[in-house]
């Protein structure tokens, strides 16, 4: 059984991530091209907004780490929004020695692992072509001046040298092909008989200064559900995707972003696949580039823990995801951030189903839709359920194992959110 199972870098670590923010901010953009050097240029006073990003974590559990050093990677990365101008971010978040990353560009990919020349561009640290990453820290690029469509896909190279890395920052299980090939090749149109990896290394996030002066993020926040578990492979269908696409759609909303912070196995207030909600969820919402609204989806690991035999000690009740979800939004709304929750999808018939636990997401999913703590509610259990069999999925919309949507249970997902939300 796939479980529905997958950090916030605190002290000294939050000093350093916000010392390097500031510093790549702030000094000059240094323009890049594939042929020539870097020329300086004056930093825009436009807001940056995240297009794109996902959720590292710690160690790669349900994938074999590749050979990640003298390699380029080339990872492939789909926009939300439009900008006029982008910056990279890398982590070494989870890392235990400083990772050297030499040489790394980016550009518009043509499909698999080549890209269109004319749209190359070199990225650079401070004007170089490279930077060390300590350990807990991540980096932003200089500001490339790159127009960015919405709902494209970017290819990022980067060159990792020879170096110990005993342990990686990574999102697993990201649906999307991404290549590995021997040396440094970041600025190869093709990269021939390069290795595909499942997983995002190194990268955290794409950040644009976006067309549209008004420009904000919606951050998806939960697990696997979230994170697009059988989504169809390479072709963006997981809900957050698939919203996306309606803002994008809608005059009304088409400057909002929609950013994926997903992680598979992830719990809410227990260590399953990543640290618990609560511990990243200043790293991986709060710290986002532009983020405006959040949708919380997370409680359905927490709640088939029950079902582990290795944990006979575990108790869990309603109430305590709800104090949990209720931290989730104090600490949105401490930051300016609304939050929307969404209700629990079923899981009857899945490999940790128990009927206590099925109580409690009656009772959690109950609280979503009638405390009014939220400032809306996504009513995902209903749009996705069986009306014969509300304890199940509608047939149509399960994966087969009854824990996680098909690629019409994602759509089914996104077009039930209703998008005066986020008007």
């Amino acid at each position: 059984m796939k479980s529905s199972c997958r950090s916030s870098a605190v002290g000294a670590a939050h000093a350093l991530v916000a010392s390097l923010l500031c510093y790549f901010t702030v000094m000059p953009a240094r323009a890049a091209s594939p042929t020539g050097g870097s020329a300086p240029a004056a930093a825009s006073p436009a807001t940056w907004v995240a297009t794109w990003a996902t959720s590292p974590f710690d160690g790669d559990p349900w994938h074999t780490i590749p050979t990640l050093v003298d390699s380029t990677l080339r990872e492939i990365v789909h926009t939300s929004i439009a900008g006029k101008e982008l910056r990279i971010r890398f982590t070494n978040e989870f890392g235990k020695e400083p990772l050297r990353i030499d040489a790394a560009t980016v550009a518009l990919s043509a499909g698999g692992n080549s890209i269109v020349p004319s749209s190359l561009h070199r990225l650079t640290f401070g004007g170089s072509p490279g930077m060390v990453v300590p350990p807990g820290a991540l980096v932003v690029s200089d500001p490339v001046a790159m127009d960015t469509p919405a709902l494209a896909d970017l290819a990022i190279s980067f060159f990792v040298p020879l170096q110990p890395v005993s342990d990686v920052s990574v999102h697993s299980g990201a649906n999307q092909d991404n290549y590995i090939h021997r040396g440094n090749v970041v600025e190869a149109p093709v990269l021939n008989s390069a290795d595909i990896t499942p997983s995002w290394y190194f990268l955290k996030g794409v950040d644009v200064r976006p067309v549209d002066a008004h420009a904000a993020a919606v951050v998806a926040f939960g697990d696997s559900i979230t994170d697009g578990a059988y989504a169809a492979e390479n072709k963006n269908e997981r809900w957050p995707d698939d919203l996306a696409v309606r803002l994008h759609n809608d005059p009304s909303t088409a400057h909002l972003s929609v950013l994926n912070e997903g992680i598979g196995g992830n719990c809410v207030l227990i260590h399953c696949v990543g640290v618990n909600a609560l511990a990243r969820f200043d790293r991986d919402v709060l710290a986002q580039p532009g983020v405006k609204y959040v949708i919380v989806l997370e409680s359905i690991n927490d709640i088939g823990t029950l079902h582990n035999p290795n944990r006979p000690d575990y108790k869990l009740t309603a109430e305590d995801l709800e104090q949990g979800l209720a931290q989730i939004v104090a600490r949105s709304h401490e930051a300016g951030v609304k939050v929307f929750g969404a209700t629990l999808t079923p899981y009857k018939g899945a490999g940790y189903f128990t009927e206590n636990g099925e109580k409690i997401r009656e009772g959690v999913n109950t609280w979503i839709r009638t405390s009014g703590v939220f400032d809306g509610v996504i009513d995902f259990d209903k749009a996705t359920s069986d009306p014969a069999a509300p304890l199940q999925f509608l047939p149509s919309y399960d994966s087969g194992d009854h824990l996680h949507p098909k690629g019409a249970g994602y759509s089914a997902m996104a077009d039930s959110i209703d998008l005066s939300l986020f008007r």
